[in-house]
């Protein structure tokens, strides 16, 4: 009982001494001190990466914009993730935990990991294809996987693209085999403008030329005045009239809806009116007389 009671007492004795609190507040001293170390890094970091891409585009090798994007986010995301990988093993080695073991192992279960994480592999060697040979960067609107949308993050395992509708899709790089990449060169509108029979074509012609020259000024993605290829189609109750101008990249979609709306303003105004399914019915003598004209016996 009596040992019992010195054990007791010794232990509360080193609860109220100085040394355990000594070493905890050294401790926890020391944490505070690495965390804040590794976020001023990270951010220094992150502004002189900033820096040296706006410098690099004021000399003679000059990157585009787009790339721009993706290697600044990239090369910030590698280092912020070593920085916080630093750190973490400096926090365990305060707590007199080995790391070296822990390292050790880590190799080991990793290469045990590697012979069954193929898909990582391809992953990461896909990412970092897309990435050397600037299939796409961040902010282009791509069609990729049977998704469109504007490319918010390409990392060395997946990317990231936002859908228009605002779905954020998530895609392996090893799944990224076929791009359709719209933000490289410039894009082509086409409409059709669909005119009654009752219209002369000359005339809905002249509107529309009248119209298309004043596109530009309005809309600042038309490379060019819109033209008129000719008469595309003739319909049941219409014929139709194509359209065409040069885009900037992605801004054709945008370019057809607008040119089609200014369009159709202006040729109803003109008296040209959307043409539409019509029924005509014939009485008895009018048919018979429609028939006569036409040599046809009743």
């Amino acid at each position: 009982m009596e040992e019992f009671n010195d054990q007791v007492l010794s232990f509360w004795d080193y609860l109220t001494g100085p040394v355990l609190w000594t070493n905890i507040i050294t401790g926890f001293v020391k944490i505070v001190v690495i965390v804040l170390l590794a976020v001023l890094i990270v951010k220094v970091v992150r502004k002189l990466i900033d820096r040296f891409f706006t410098n690099r585009q004021k000399g003679p090798l000059r990157i585009s914009k787009r790339r721009e994007n993706t290697l600044t986010k990239l090369i910030k995301s590698i280092i912020a993730y070593f920085v916080y990988f630093v750190a973490i093993v400096m926090i365990l080695s305060v707590f007199n935990i080995n790391v070296g073991p822990l390292l050790a192992g880590a190799g080991v279960l990793g290469l045990a990991i590697g012979f069954g994480a193929q898909n990582l592999v391809r992953d990461v060697i896909s990412g970092f294809f897309i990435i050397f040979e600037d299939q796409f960067s961040v902010g282009d609107y791509v069609g990729v996987a049977g998704i469109e949308g504007t490319v918010e993050e390409i990392g060395l395992r997946v990317t990231k693209v936002l859908s228009w509708t605002g779905e954020m899709h998530i895609l392996p790089n090893g799944n990224v085999t076929q791009v359709i990449n719209y933000s490289i060169h410039n894009g082509m509108a086409i409409v059709d403008i669909n005119i009654p029979y009752e219209s002369s074509v000359y005339e809905a012609e002249r509107i529309i030329n009248e119209v298309a020259e004043t596109l530009p000024e309005k809309y600042d993605y038309l490379v060019g005045v819109p033209e008129i290829i000719g008469v595309q189609n003739l319909d049941v109750s219409h014929f139709v009239i194509r359209v065409i101008t040069e885009t900037l990249p992605a801004s054709q979609w945008a370019a057809e809806r607008n040119i089609r709306k200014e369009m159709q303003d202006h040729l109803y105004k003109a008296g040209i009116e959307i043409p539409s399914p019509r029924v005509v019915m014939y009485s008895g003598e009018e048919k018979a007389q429609m028939y006569q004209k036409r040599g046809y016996e009743q």
